[in-house]
């Protein structure tokens, strides 16, 4: 599959089969992370991987109320947790990148697992300070987002097809109303 169609065809994926992502084809997919560009080449990334049950099932219950919403997450076989060291940080503009980095790195990873066959789901609905708590975050460091990763099921679940049609997931703003060619 081309990088084109590799991007078309990735969507979230919620409803994860209980096979354990090969630690061969765990490493390509962190390793993806790893070459993504940064401001200043800081690579501030910075992962916390879970490929444990019992332990993804606990860190479920660990993302504060908010986080609620992603219980999901205890059925998938891995969990990647992106953090980023602030200490890397490159500030240009007024403008902390760590962010921009941190999400380039996490997305590289997330279309790796996917040319694998491997879904994932971008989170951004947690309590970051419930759960800097429980992993024990250092303090330069700020969680960014975390997804889990796994094979998906045949179709989605009831839970999925009600998240995806909330958030509109498959409808896309045209070319038009996001370029101005100059």
């Amino acid at each position: 599959m081309d990088v084109y169609d590799l991007i078309q065809s990735r969507h979230s994926v919620r409803d994860f089969l209980p096979r354990a992502i090969p630690q061969d084809i765990l490493e390509k997919i962190l390793e993806a992370g790893r070459l993504a560009p940064s401001a200043q080449n800081r690579q501030p990334w910075r992962y916390i991987v879970f490929t444990d049950p019992a332990k993804i099932k606990n860190l479920a219950k660990q993302t504060g109320l908010i986080g609620m919403s992603n219980f999901f997450i205890k059925s998938a076989p891995c969990v990647i947790v992106a953090c980023a060291d602030m200490k890397k940080n490159v500030r240009i503009n007024d403008q902390d990148y760590y962010l921009v980095d941190t999400a380039i790195s996490f997305q590289q990873m997330m279309l790796t697992a996917w040319q694998y066959g491997i879904g994932s789901c971008w989170l951004a609905a947690f309590s970051e300070k419930v759960l800097a708590k429980y992993l024990e975050i250092p303090n330069p460091w700020r969680i960014v987002a975390l997804s889990p990763f796994g094979y998906p099921k045949e179709g989605k679940g009831i839970y999925s097809k009600a998240l995806s049609t909330l958030a509109g997931s498959s409808k896309r703003l045209p070319l038009s109303q996001i370029v101005d060619y100059r």
